[in-house]
């Protein structure tokens, strides 16, 4: 188990549910909130390096703040219908990665790679 912390927001709550649900036994913590300012808030407060952001929830620019704002956390975007021009554009606002959202084990893999290269960075 990985001794990061990650904080989730997905449109679906089914969706969010089985990312939980597949996401914590790798991680220390997983958390879902509602909202993004619920997200900024709790960013800090649990000390988070993974974010599994739903691109339904949240806009490019949205991506792009979160990275300016907390350099800490890696940003893994998701979406039901990720395809290339919508990668390469999350990309460029900042994520590290941008993955279907029903695929658990490409954003556990997205989320254990950079994450794990964002706290050796810090340290």
């Amino acid at each position: 188990m990985q001794s990061l912390n990650v904080i989730l927001l997905q449109s679906d709550s089914s969706v969010a549910q089985t990312l939980v649900a597949s996401l914590c036994s790798s991680f220390h913590s997983v958390r879902m909130v509602r909202s993004l300012d619920e997200l900024r808030t709790s960013i800090p407060k649990h000390r988070c390096d993974v974010v599994v952001l739903d691109m339904e929830v949240a806009t490019l620019s949205d991506v792009e703040r979160l990275s300016r704002e907390f350099p800490q956390a890696c940003i893994v975007c998701t979406h039901r219908l990720a395809d290339e021009e919508m990668w390469t554009a999350a990309l460029n606002a900042g994520a590290v990665d941008i993955c279907p959202s029903t695929d658990a084990q490409s954003i556990l893999m997205a989320a254990l790679r950079n994450g794990s290269q964002t706290r050796s960075a810090a340290a």
